[in-house]
């Protein structure tokens, strides 16, 4: 039994009112769930709990002589202080920026200064020191509030520890937002230059998740993973303000390194992720196989084409099976199938996949396998979602149709205009960002190239992701970089070719796939100097043409640099969901990418197939 009950957002009338709305319709029904360390386990919190709770933290909140519009920040993993802090800053009229809780100290340092928050919530007190050390930048910053400890003072700024600041009793009333006041600075994961703060109504996120839920119904039976960090839009309407309408229970994951064992432990029915999950889980798989040897593999790939001639029969895009695969479906899904959706919990009933495109191959195999996945389209700028892909009418190499109230057009090149309540007001102190992020009508450029089929958008690349070689041939980058990754060996790609001669990349290797490599082809893999091996490097580049065969004989890669160090958020390389800051990894590999191209008229070439 599936209990629709989705508040609208009329009634809610602005953010925390729709949680006023949800406590006053469902007092008694867990809202979220979050592991707590000092008992070791699970607690529950009813959305009653929740609105008296905010009510706390508002009464806290309006003794920090804070005026209506003014920012505050917050620095923390997904949480129930995380709800509870902006819904109480949200009902007194203020600002919120939420800041990424593992970003660099520099990056966090900048979007208080930018923002001119005025308080900041942080969950870890050791990350304040390195932030401090930047102080110069943020100079409206007054008051510093900690969950774990309390801070020491500091000149100008105001340490409190939570557990002293929190009132005993919710003593201050709510104040009413209009619907297009300003309820939040989001800033962008800025995969180039400084991070630009995008500014979203109460109106553009309540409208977005009423759209989403009008298309992809959520139930009060549901239960959401939450991991992807609330910092990022994705993850905030779609895993928290979309579940409060439709009175769904959340669940905090313990951290990013446990997931897979929340899965398990908590075995989610809605699950909303980005596509580097996907593509990890594949790759571990595939790993997986290759130790059980060649009948594993086997079986792997016969339930990948059975499934998903099964799933296209579904879909109506195909003729009954034939008896063959009639048969062997039950016995593959005992085999293989089952064993992997185990893995995320077994219950999954719908898995949202955004904030970028995800590989046509491995979406194929993960809907083959049973796995009720939806891809979707959207970005910051637009409270996110654009469109999205529904369980009856699911194509995976689209992101679906636009929804309601969505409105899209091509603009030059094909590029992807948006329109509609969602669209933010602009960017944050960046008139003239802001103007060149929308056309002369007022459409809101995308940046990406797009294609119209049937009703269906198709994205086909990003306008800047086009490199364009010395020889005037234009290659689709991301593209590339996609279909290496297919191969598990290789964890992370970034191709190299803007204004150059040729192609050539920079790969972060899988640690054990390397190890198997390595000890094929007589080398040490702990050694340093194995990477940079003639062996090495003609290994992969067999590979990598091998993946790269369907692509135009100029889109095909003639060098390559091998690292086992990977590129995280910590070290500046990629963004908080998961995508690869392009400019900044060229910047920092300028010296290795200027070898690559040195003397390139003796570039290695990948071995020829004998006979």
């Amino acid at each position: 039994m599936q209990t629709t009950d989705v508040i609208s957002i009329t009634d809610a009338g602005d953010l925390p009112g729709l949680l006023r709305c949800r406590a006053a319709r469902t007092p008694r029904a867990v809202a979220y769930r979050q592991y707590e360390e000092s008992s070791n386990s699970w607690r529950s919190y009813t959305w009653k709990e929740i609105d008296q709770e905010v009510g706390r933290w508002r009464a806290a909140l309006s003794t920090a002589g804070l005026e209506r519009g003014d920012r505050v920040a917050l620095m923390l993993r997904n949480s129930v202080e995380w709800v509870l802090f902006e819904q109480a800053a949200l009902s007194l009229g203020l600002v919120v920026v939420p800041i990424y809780n593992r970003d660099a100290p520099g990056n966090a340092a900048f979007i208080l200064g930018n923002s001119g928050s005025r308080l900041l919530l942080t969950g870890e007190s050791k990350q304040w020191p390195n932030i401090s050390q930047h102080r110069d930048l943020f100079p409206d910053l007054e008051t510093v509030i900690t969950l774990d400890r309390a801070l020491e003072a500091e000149q100008n700024v105001t340490a409190l520890y939570v557990k002293d600041w929190l009132s005993e009793k919710a003593s201050v009333q709510p104040v009413r937002n209009a619907p297009d006041d300003l309820a939040t600075i989001c800033y962008t994961s800025g995969t180039t230059g400084r991070p630009k703060g995008v500014m979203l109504s109460h109106r553009n996120i309540l409208s977005n998740a009423e759209a989403i839920v009008s298309t992809v119904p959520a139930y009060r039976e549901d239960v959401f993973l939450s991991f992807l960090p609330l910092s990022h839009m994705l993850e905030r309407t779609g895993g928290y303000i979309y579940p409060m309408l439709s009175g769904s229970e959340v669940v905090f994951a313990r951290s990013v390194e446990t997931v897979g064992e929340d899965l398990k432990q908590i075995r989610p029915t809605v699950l909303i992720s980005v596509p580097r999950m996907f593509e990890r889980a594949y790759a571990r798989i595939e790993l997986a196989l290759a130790k059980k040897g060649k009948l594993a593999q086997h079986l792997f790939e016969l339930a990948k084409q059975v499934g998903w001639n099964r799933f296209e029969r579904m879909q109506g895009r195909r003729h009954r099976a034939d008896l063959r695969q009639r048969i062997l479906w039950p016995i593959l899904r005992i085999l293989v199938v089952n064993k992997i959706l185990g893995q995320l919990g077994g219950r999954l009933r719908m898995t949202i996949s955004g904030g970028g495109r995800l590989d046509e191959q491995i979406a194929k195999c993960f809907l083959g396998f049973g796995l009720p996945l939806l891809q979707g389209y959207g970005l910051t700028e637009s409270s996110p979602c654009v469109s999205s892909n529904v369980e009856q009418d699911n194509l995976p190499d689209s992101v679906g149709r636009p929804l309601p109230g969505v409105k899209v057009k091509l603009g030059e090149n094909n590029e992807l205009l948006v329109g509609g309540p969602g669209v933010m007001l602009g960017y944050w102190q960046r008139p003239d960002a802001t103007a060149k992020t929308f056309d002369a009508e007022g459409w809101l450029r995308t940046g990406d190239i797009a294609e119209f089929v049937d009703g269906r958008i198709f994205i086909r690349g990003r306008i800047k992701d086009i490199l364009v070689t010395s020889t005037g041939e234009k290659v689709p980058r991301a593209d590339l970089e996609s279909a290496i990754t297919r191969d598990p060996l290789f964890e992370q790609v970034v191709v190299v070719g803007e204004g150059k001669p040729y192609l050539t990349t920079l790969i972060v290797l899988q640690r054990e796939a390397w190890t198997r490599l390595a000890a094929e082809l007589g080398l040490d893999a702990n050694s340093p100097t194995a990477l940079a091996s003639s062996e090495a490097k003609k290994a992969a580049l067999k590979r990598i043409a091998t993946l790269l065969q369907e692509f135009p004989s100029y889109a095909r890669v003639r060098d390559v640099y091998l690292t086992l160090d990977p590129w995280t958020v910590e070290n500046g390389l990629l963004t908080a969901t998961q995508k690869l800051r392009h400019a900044r990894i060229l910047e920092r590999f300028e010296d290795v990418i200027g070898r690559l191209y040195a003397g390139h008229e003796r570039r290695p070439q990948p071995e020829k197939e004998t006979a």
